[in-house]
């Protein structure tokens, strides 16, 4: 019987290889660690909540049949996984600091890392309660996060409609305004005119929650469109989770991946909810049905675009987190692996020395760690905006905030989302393929791995769309460059696009024929921070200039319409786009490692800001090399130029070649947590991979199933055997 195949089980010692690898580190791989948790104590409390998972007597967040379950019974395990947690969390005081609300402690993210599975309620916290917690007033926070608090009220966010996603002005359901009614005061009618209207595809919506955040066309006591907004409905009972008049609700269906999670429909049939279930922050309706806005500046206005910012922050940081788990399987197996006999020996070579493993990795660990420090800054801006703008709404004096501000960070958020989760989808995949054919054992932890976080390319905001949010934006900052209003602009992510915007303008505006070159006189040169963060700002502005003036030009001298030459430049607007990500990325790369070195008590040393340091190098050079045309078109490179780079690119693969282990290792990333029989941590993978197919259902008798009812048939009854030639049908 395959159960019984001898292993002789996991081995008691690590892998010679990897053992060896970890010697060849010229860094502290805790030290790294440390940093990428925030502090030693912000460790030791992350790997007590893990073991607090890893070790729960219950046994209910064990993933090692994950792979064999029916996506129902992953639903129902994820549903149980989520009360075990809740209940971990009040047992031990997850919240106590926070008037009871685990969500918002700084432990619930720790711990929901830890359980290395989907749960079935995530919108409630990613969106739901965010929302109530921005968008309504003081009243209806005090009645509804209570609830929240204590888990009655389980929420979703209702946006996305069959016909409509990323077009929020084309939502088609409606909120209607009627002042008869049960409730004193008035009523909505929530309602969905037509098929296309249905909502379709919010996680948590399902079969979980039993009240949805709907967004909904509001039509006022007067019969006027009011657009868009956010209001309340409970779909289902508190008693006993059945759903509520009117409302039909349900799963969508399975998808790629990610099915734990309840993606769902939801059709409204004229629905009353009471007149104060309308999110009231900014806006409000009276019992008469009049309609007004709240006075706000511009900029504190946008509030309403924090939760959405702080989700694609979050994306960019679990993009981080998920191409680390890839690097760091990827990686591992790659020490352990031996293929090709070296001259003269029987000994084989390890993987990960082969130059072009090294190249399909080596920039996707460089891309994880950069992506670290990227959302770490954006984290920490959004979080001083979100302050400002509560001050703001709340009127405070001496509270100030530009709308170009606030502009600015949606801009970069959209950017670093599209960029970012694109890197990543494709890395994973790319580290799946760097594994050979084992890579695409369910074992593996890849297969999961990657169809889950397919999603991510789509979700908050399409890739491919949101590239025109970010050039919208900054197109602004090409007509305040021209017009000489750049004050505003100072204190943005943008502000290094200034300069050379200027000049470009000057040079077109002057129609100079001389190019900007790019100063490296040598390899050495070329390996220089100031070069290339120079040759990504060069790049973006030349790039946002062409498609201003490509749009100007359609216009004025083509007689093309606004719309007509908006579309002509979504092709270009995408390449601005990840160009700006690009500055953006590099520049927080080296400046947060700058950053840490230079605080009073830094975390890492020089050992360890040398190792990044080079990881930051490698990852600006290879993505000028993916992007050398954009380069050499307008002159500012040269061939000998890109050749420098190209060689530079092996240096660093060489330098980075004995750190690889160790720099994945500095992740900390448990067995537990990677569900990896590639990755693990003693490299013991062979044992790990004839394990884990042991214990595949397939293989629990002998013979296996189908034999009695189908293959006897073949073998030994013989319906398959030759009797002559017969007459075809």
């Amino acid at each position: 019987m395959a159960r019984h195949l001898p292993t002789g089980g996991y081995p008691l010692t690590t892998n010679p290889d990897l053992a060896n690898e970890r010697t060849l580190a010229t860094f502290d791989p805790l030290k790294i660690t440390h940093l990428l948790d925030g502090s030693p104590e912000a460790a030791q409390r992350r790997r007590q909540l893990e073991a607090l998972i890893e070790n729960d007597p219950t046994n209910i967040f064990s993933n090692q049949d994950n792979a064999y379950l029916h996506r129902t019974e992953r639903h129902v395990r994820g549903l149980a996984k989520h009360v075990r947690l809740i209940e971990l969390c009040r047992s031990i005081g997850i919240g106590s600091k926070t008037n009871g609300e685990v969500i918002l402690d700084e432990d619930w993210f720790k711990l929901l890392a830890a359980v290395a599975d989907d749960l079935p309620t995530a919108l409630h916290w990613v969106m739901f309660v965010p929302n109530i917690i921005s968008l309504c007033d003081e009243e209806q926070k005090r009645e509804w996060l209570s609830m929240c608090r204590d888990w009655r009220m389980i929420g979703c966010y209702a946006q996305t409609e069959l016909g409509h996603g990323s077009n929020v002005r084309g939502l088609e359901t409606t909120a209607t305004f009627v002042k008869e009614g049960e409730d004193k005061g008035g009523n909505w009618i929530i309602h969905s005119p037509t098929l296309t209207s249905i909502k379709f595809w919010p996680g948590t919506l399902g079969r979980t929650c039993n009240h949805a955040m709907v967004i909904a066309r509001l039509i006022d006591g007067d019969g006027v469109d009011r657009g868009m907004h956010n209001f309340l409905v409970q779909t289902r009972s508190f008693d006993d989770h059945s759903l509520m008049p009117g409302v039909t609700c349900g799963d969508i269906g399975p998808k790629i991946g990610y099915n734990n999670m309840d993606n769902g429909f939801a059709k409204f049939d004229h629905v009353v909810i009471p007149r104060r279930n309308m999110a009231m922050r900014f806006a409000t309706v009276d019992e008469n049905g009049k309609y007004s806005k709240k006075t706000v500046s511009d900029a504190a206005s946008k509030i309403y675009h924090i939760t959405m910012m702080q989700v694609r922050a979050l994306i960019v940081m679990n993009s981080s987190q998920i191409l680390r788990m890839g690097t760091t399987m990827a990686i591992r197996y790659s020490a352990v692996r031996r293929q090709g006999f070296k001259s003269n020996t029987t000994q084989e070579h390890q993987i990960l020395d082969y130059k072009q493993q090294q190249y399909r990795l080596f920039p996707l660990l460089a891309a994880s760690y950069c992506f670290f420090f990227t959302a770490k800054k954006v984290s920490a801006n959004l979080k001083a905006v979100e302050e400002r703008l509560m001050k703001l709404a709340e009127g405070s004096q001496g509270a100030t905030i530009s709308k170009t501000e606030v502009g600015d960070i949606h801009s970069s958020t959209s950017a670093l989302k599209s960029f970012c989760t694109t890197v990543t989808s494709d890395g994973i995949e790319d580290c799946r393929k760097a594994c050979g054919g084992h890579g695409f054992l369910q074992s593996s932890g890849f297969p999961e791995m990657i169809t889950s976080y397919l999603q991510n390319p789509t979700v908050e905001g399409d890739n491919q769309m949101l590239p025109m949010q970010v050039v919208k934006i900054l197109l602004k900052l090409v007509n305040d460059v021209k017009v000489g209003k750049t004050k505003d602009w100072q204190h943005t992510d943008a502000k290094y696009l200034l300069e050379p915007v200027s000049k470009q303008i000057m040079m077109k505006n002057d129609d100079d024929s001389t190019t900007i070159k790019c100063l490296a006189q040598s390899k050495e040169e070329m390996i220089n921070v100031h070069i290339l963060r120079t040759a990504y700002q060069h790049r973006a502005a030349r790039l946002l200039v062409h498609v201003s003036q490509q749009i100007e030009t359609q216009i004025k001298e083509q007689g093309t319409s606004f719309e007509d030459a908006w579309n002509g430049a979504l092709i270009q607007m995408g390449r601005v786009s990840r160009a700006h990500s690009l500055y953006l990325l590099f520049d927080n790369f080296v400046s947060g490692i700058e950053q840490e070195l230079n605080r009073e008590r830094p975390l890492i040393g020089p050992n360890e800001a040398n190792v990044l340091m080079d990881l930051s190098l490698l990852f600006g050079l290879y993505w000028i090399e993916k992007d050398i045309g954009d380069f050499l078109e307008d002159g500012y490179m040269n061939a000998n130029q890109v050749s420098w780079i190209r060689s530079c690119i092996m240096d660093i693969l060489e330098k980075i070649r004995p750190n690889a282990v160790a720099l994945v290792d500095a992740n900390d990333f448990s067995d537990f947590k990677l569900k990896s029989a590639l990755g693990r941590y003693d490299g013991n993978v062979y044992p790990a991979i004839v394990e884990a197919s042991k214990k595949d259902p397939l293989n629990a008798i002998e013979p296996g199933p189908g034999y009695e009812q189908h293959l006897k048939r073949l073998i030994v009854d013989g319906v398959g055997v030759y009797s002559g030639t017969v007459s075809r049908l």
